[in-house]
């Protein structure tokens, strides 16, 4: 009757941790596939989650680390902001770009038009109008920054997304196993 009972709170637990590793997995490739596939043109709740490739912006963001933006009415801008663009002429085509706002102009129809500059570079961006906006830069994760620095190797993709995974293949099997064992040891 003991082994019964222990055994039923270790079947809740190993769902309950399969449950949390599964969502986790799923949402951090959710994330990423949205990103990656989309060109970054869709949002969950007017929010876009961008990589740092280059060190431009340094020492506030470093390579490999995870910002979350947030759309924003253009008006609502001030300089000193950082913001997330699509950039359009030069090194700068379409490619998603996290800048600092140096200056705002307006255009001659009236829409805004944004200074930027890395605070790593010297010299100021191309001007970047309102429509290439993708967001002001509202968080730098922490965790997910570490976790996608950590993926990003062949070391941690192993540790952190087969090795769950075939925990999770592995954990089903046994469980479906041992489920047969038991009814047929109760048959007898």
């Amino acid at each position: 009757m003991k082994k019964l009972k222990e055994n039923k709170i270790f079947k809740v637990v190993s769902i309950i941790f399969k449950t949390i590793i599964f969502i986790l997995l799923a949402g951090f490739v959710l994330c990423v596939c949205l990103q990656r596939f989309s060109n970054n043109r869709l949002s969950i709740f007017n929010y876009r989650m961008f990589t740092v490739i280059s060190g431009s912006m340094e020492p506030l963001y470093k390579i490999g680390d995870v910002l979350i933006a947030k759309e924003v009415d253009p008006t609502s801008i001030k300089v000193g902001d950082n913001i997330s663009y699509l950039g359009k002429t030069n090194n700068f085509a379409n490619k998603v770009v996290t800048h600092e706002v140096v200056g705002i102009d307006k255009s001659d129809n009236g829409k805004l038009i944004f200074h930027t500059k890395g605070l790593a570079n010297i010299v100021e961006d191309p001007v970047v109008s309102e429509d290439q906006l993708y967001g002001k830069v509202i968080y730098k994760t922490f965790l997910i920054s570490l976790v996608y620095k950590i993926v990003s190797t062949n070391i941690g993709f192993y540790l952190f997304i087969i090795i769950p995974i075939l925990y999770i293949i592995s954990s089903e099997i046994i469980s479906v196993m041992l489920d047969k064992e038991e009814k047929r040891r109760a048959q007898e």
